[in-house]
C-alpha cells in the first residue's frame, strides 16, 4: 500500500539547514555562545577610515570621557614628560618642546592598512635629531582588516624598532571607534583574539613586546576587563585629571599617563612613570 508522507529527506534537510543558519544569526546578534568565532573575524564590507586625520592617541577619549587641563601645579606628577603627536599637529616645533622639558614623544605612523600620517617623517625624525626617545604609533579599527595584516602595514610603514637606544618599542591605540559602534561591532573574545593577533605579529617582526594604549573605561566596555595583557604588554593610559586613577585589568602600574589632551605647545602631554634610566631600559629593550 502506497503510504503518503508529508514531506522528502531532500526537503527536511534544506529546512533543517536554513533553522541552523537562522539560530546562527540570531547568536551572533545577540551575543550568545557560539558567536565569538565570528565576531573575531573582521566584517568584510566594513568601510575603510572616512578622516583618519582627525583620530590621535586620545581623540576619542575626550570625547567620551571629557577632556583635561594643563598639568597639575601640585607636583602630584612625577617621571619624564613627553607627548603624542598625529598629522593632526603638521610639522611639530620640536625645540620648544624640547626646551619647555619634553624628553620623550610618541608619533601616529598609521591607521588601518590605507593610511599614513603625512607628517610622520618630521615628526618622528625631528624628535630624535632634537635629542628626544621617540616611537611611533598605529590607531586601530579592528573591523577593518585582521591584526595581523594592520601590525604588518605599521611596521611596513615606520612602526619598527631598533636597539639604539632612542627609539621606543611601537604602540598599538584600542579605543572608542570613531566611525560607529564603540567596540567595532565585535565581541569582547572577538577584540581580544585580533589583539593578540596583531601583538604577535609585531613581536614576529620586531622582536619586541608592544605598548598599548587604551582607556578603563573602554577595556571594561570592550574586553569585559580582560587580564591576559598586563604581563606582557607595557600600559599607556590617558586619564585626563590629578591622579592616574583605576587602571584596566591585569595591569598593577602604568607605565606612560597620558594626562591631559590640551597640554602646552602642542599635542597631549604624557609623564612616563619612571626616570630616564628606565625610559631607556624600555627603548633599548
Amino acid at each position: 500500500m502506497l503510504v503518503h508522507r508529508s514531506g522528502s529527506p531532500h526537503r527536511t534537510r534544506s529546512l533543517a539547514t536554513v533553522a541552523g543558519a537562522l539560530l546562527a544569526l540570531f547568536a551572533l546578534l545577540l551575543g550568545l555562545p557560539g558567536s565569538a568565532t565570528a565576531a573575531a573575524t573582521p566584517a568584510k564590507d566594513a568601510p575603510e577610515p572616512s578622516h583618519p586625520a582627525q583620530d590621535w592617541a586620545g581623540s576619542q577619549i575626550a570625547a567620551h570621557e571629557g577632556t583635561g587641563s594643563v598639568r597639575p601645579a601640585t607636583g602630584l606628577l612625577a617621571g619624564v614628560e613627553g607627548v603624542d603627536v598625529s598629522g593632526h599637529q603638521g610639522n611639530v616645533d620640536w625645540s620648544a618642546l624640547w626646551n619647555s622639558g619634553v624628553k620623550f614623544a610618541y608619533v601616529k605612523a598609521t591607521e588601518s592598512t590605507t593610511y599614513t600620517n603625512p607628517s610622520f617623517a618630521q615628526q618622528y625624525n625631528g624628535s630624535y635629531t632634537i635629542g628626544m626617545i621617540r616611537g611611533a604609533y598605529h590607531f586601530a579599527t579592528p573591523n577593518t582588516s585582521s591584526g595581523a595584516a594592520q601590525a604588518n602595514y605599521f611596521v611596513d610603514h615606520g612602526g619598527g624598532w631598533s636597539k639604539d637606544g632612542k627609539t621606543l618599542p611601537g604602540a598599538l591605540d584600542m579605543e572608542y571607534n570613531p566611525y560607529g559602534d564603540t567596540c567595532y561591532g565585535m565581541t569582547a573574545t572577538g577584540l581580544v583574539n585580533w589583539m593578540k593577533d596583531w601583538f604577535a605579529t609585531y613581536k614576529s617582526r620586531t622582536g619586541r613586546d608592544a605598548v598599548i594604549y587604551t582607556s578603563t573605561s573602554w577595556w571594561k566596555q570592550c574586553t569585559g576587563n580582560n587580564t591576559g595583557f598586563g604581563s606582557v604588554n607595557p600600559l599607556w593610559v590617558p586619564r585626563y585629571g590629578s591622579s592616574v586613577g583605576e587602571l584596566p585589568g591585569g595591569w598593577g602600574f602604568h607605565t606612560i599617563w597620558q594626562y591631559t589632551s590640551t597640554g602646552p605647545n602642542v599635542g597631549d602631554h604624557n609623564s612616563f612613570n619612571g626616570a630616564y634610566d628606565r625610559l631607556q631600559a624600555l627603548a633599548n629593550g
